[in-house]
């Protein structure tokens, strides 16, 4: 499994660090030998800076990748996402989700995809519904929308750049690298603070609640 991210210029850092942090260190993955590669996926190989100023410097180039079954195409928040310089990232998750691919994007990314029709026929949200259609004139998806941090539709998840957290959990249950258990407690824990979901989140990694 890849788990394709797409860096940008102006990456919105927060909103996918919950994610990166996670499928790097597999430490809550249900089996840590499992295959779950994070591949940056770049317009060009030319490295780019988040709005942190930190660099990323693609592995691979969007003209040269081909989504396999259980793979994730991740989009991040950004400035650029009205630019030409993410058209092809925005065609390949258009194209990827008409194929039944797994899609995910938060923020700004989710108004690229409004762009391109990809939001007209599916569950989704986005900041915010009147900025949408103001930043879409096109958009045509409004029955579809829902007033939620982040939202499932089926093979894809979208989610409010204040949203990180949920965006997160979503996009690990949809990868089912973590138990259900494990997903639900860590969770909880980041959303709550509170100590009980801490002990659950190490409950559920203990060799008697492996399946």
């Amino acid at each position: 499994m890849n788990v394709y991210l797409a860096v940008i210029d102006t990456m919105a850092d927060w909103e996918i660090g919950y994610l990166t942090a996670e499928l790097h260190s597999r430490r809550f993955f249900r089996d840590p030998a499992m295959a779950c590669n994070l591949v940056k996926l770049g317009a060009t190989q030319d490295a780019v800076h988040s709005m942190g100023g930190i660099q990323y410097v693609p592995d691979v180039t969007v003209d040269t990748v081909q989504l396999q079954a259980d793979d994730l195409f991740l989009l991040p928040g950004g400035a650029v996402w009205n630019t030409p310089i993410v058209r092809p990232f925005l065609t390949l998750a258009h194209d990827a989700l008409d194929q039944g691919h797994n899609v995910a994007a938060i923020c700004g990314a989710t108004v690229g995809l409004a762009s391109t029709g990809a939001l007209d026929r599916r569950r989704h949200t986005s900041n915010d519904l009147a900025s949408l259609k103001a930043a879409c004139p096109e958009y045509a998806g409004q029955s579809h929308y829902r007033h939620k941090p982040a939202v499932r539709g089926d093979n894809l998840i979208t989610a409010s750049g204040l949203a990180p957290l949920e965006f997160s959990y979503e996009v690990l249950k949809m990868l089912k690298v973590w138990r259900p258990e494990t997903a639900t407690a860590w969770f909880r824990l980041h959303k709550t603070r509170q100590e009980c979901w801490y002990h659950a989140l190490v409950a559920s990694m203990s060799p008697e609640g492996q399946e």
